[in-house]
């Protein structure tokens, strides 16, 4: 599900200071990049059987690169997934997710996107 109205869409900031801000909240970025978009994930775990929660933060390069770290990252809206082992993960609007689940993902997304306003660009 989309994480909606939390000021995340279309900021702009630098790869660097992303990627301070995103490892402080506990967002692991590892191999899911590439030249022109970065993927940044926080696992919830679950009583359910089987199943993980991510909060995802994801973004694209308007300049520079990647891979160089030089790049300048717009953000999209933030996703709040489900897993179903071993199929994947799911961000479709038909999933069903705990209230307190959805709070818990709001309140992440928002303390990074607070720390974020004093980097953006």
């Amino acid at each position: 599900m989309r994480i909606e109205n939390t000021g995340f869409e279309d900021m702009l900031i630098d790869l660097k200071p992303l990627d301070h801000l995103t490892a402080k909240h506990a967002f692991v970025r590892a191999g899911q990049w590439d030249y022109d978009r970065v993927t940044y994930d926080y696992r919830i775990d679950s009583q359910e059987k089987n199943v993980t929660y991510y909060i995802r933060l994801q973004g694209y390069a308007t300049e520079g690169d990647v891979d160089r770290g030089n790049a300048v990252i717009k953000m999209m809206t933030p996703l709040l997934g489900k897993h179903y082992y071993p199929h994947g993960v799911e961000y479709g609007e038909n999933e069903n997710f705990p209230e307190n689940l959805v709070e818990r993902a709001q309140n992440i997304v928002m303390k990074v996107k607070e720390e974020m306003e004093h980097y953006k660009n």
